[in-house]
């Protein structure tokens, strides 16, 4: 009996990271997505946005790069393994030119690991690379919110695997936007977020433009 308390003990933390079941709730924000690409297909060569809220809520990202054809893909609540189950639906049919990732902060939250978080992005990686080998990514880092400053030592350490995995990588880049949403007390900064403490306002999404934008400007067309 003790040993069978050890072994569930010991499985905890990979049956609170299957997620498996719970895919199909976003069905719909998929099946949406799907709807709009074949009312309004695409242009070939776009950078795709992927992951969570953070992406959803970026209604500006047409505007905020005039100069580029984007795909926005993000859908709420999310966590990586999302992007990665749906990627044969809203990865695989752009080809896109490079893909721009954010998602992370809801894994931490609902209770996987920073090592988990580094895997499934690595998951990712090798998915959506299984169809357009070497194409560009970029991994926006994890941010500091207010409402989620209790998980600050584990979306740091994430962010260093992230960071650490994306080294060894070719054409796979952490963007560090982590640390300009800091203040002098290495706190999250109220003053970039909205009333929420956990999405950002137009004042973050600036930052965010201005780490994202260089990456994007030398990325081969």
């Amino acid at each position: 009996m003790k040993r069978l308390i050890i072994l569930l003990f010991a499985l905890l933390p990979l049956l609170a990271h299957a997620r498996d079941n719970d895919h199909a709730q976003w069905n719909p924000a998929i099946a949406a997505f799907e709807a709009t690409d074949r009312a309004h297909p695409p242009a070939a060569g776009s950078i795709l946005f992927i992951g969570s809220s953070s992406i959803e809520h970026w209604k500006s990202l047409a505007a905020d790069f005039p100069e580029l054809s984007v795909i926005n893909r993000g859908f709420g609540g999310s966590v990586i393994s999302d992007s990665t189950f749906f990627a044969d639906r809203i990865v695989a049919p752009y080809h896109a030119r490079a893909i721009v990732m954010y998602a992370g902060d809801n894994d931490l939250q609902e209770g996987s690991t920073p090592e988990q978080v580094r895997d499934d992005f690595a998951a990712f990686v090798r998915k959506a690379r299984a169809v357009d080998p070497g194409v560009p990514i970029a991994f926006i880092a994890i941010k500091p919110s207010v409402a989620r400053a209790v998980l600050l030592p584990k979306i740091r350490r994430a962010n260093a695997l992230v960071r650490a995995y994306a080294a060894t990588q070719k054409g796979v880049t952490y963007l560090d936007a982590f640390t300009p949403l800091l203040g002098k007390d290495g706190r999250p900064q109220p003053e970039l977020f909205g009333a929420d403490g956990l999405h950002m306002n137009r004042k973050g999404y600036l930052l965010w433009i201005s780490i994202i934008k260089p990456w994007v400007d030398a990325v081969p067309r």
